[in-house]
């Protein structure tokens, strides 16, 4: 199996767009008005769809963990992201089952978890 899209109820889908766009480096795919967007990188795909009323992520704990994305090199994604200024939870860490992992966090509270196996 691959990811096709992850799915997010975002509240302000214009600003929730511009922070995959230029911090987490996704690109636009396509929009449907003020209802949805599609945003892509390399496989994995982030759809975001405007809920202004949705419960707010942060306020369902562990549960906003969403994503596990396996990278190729979780320290130069670092790199990018901390230079873009993304909300990094996590610094890269080796773990103990053979992967070193980055946890990030949307604006909104969204919780995404980037990995490299070791």
């Amino acid at each position: 199996m691959r990811p096709y899209a992850f799915v997010l109820a975002v509240p302000d889908l214009d600003e929730s767009s511009r922070y995959f766009v230029n911090v987490l480096g996704f690109q636009s795919e396509w929009r449907d008005g003020d209802n949805w967007q599609s945003l892509m990188r390399g496989e994995v795909r982030m759809m975001l769809g405007h809920c202004a009323d949705a419960l707010p992520p942060h306020e369902i704990g562990d549960h906003s963990y969403f994503a596990y994305i396996t990278v190729d090199d979780v320290d130069a994604l670092h790199r990018e992201f901390d230079a873009n200024g993304a909300l990094i939870l996590e610094s890269p860490e080796s773990k103990p089952w053979g992967k070193r992992e980055m946890a990030v966090a949307t604006p909104d509270g969204h919780r995404i978890m980037f990995a490299q196996s070791l």
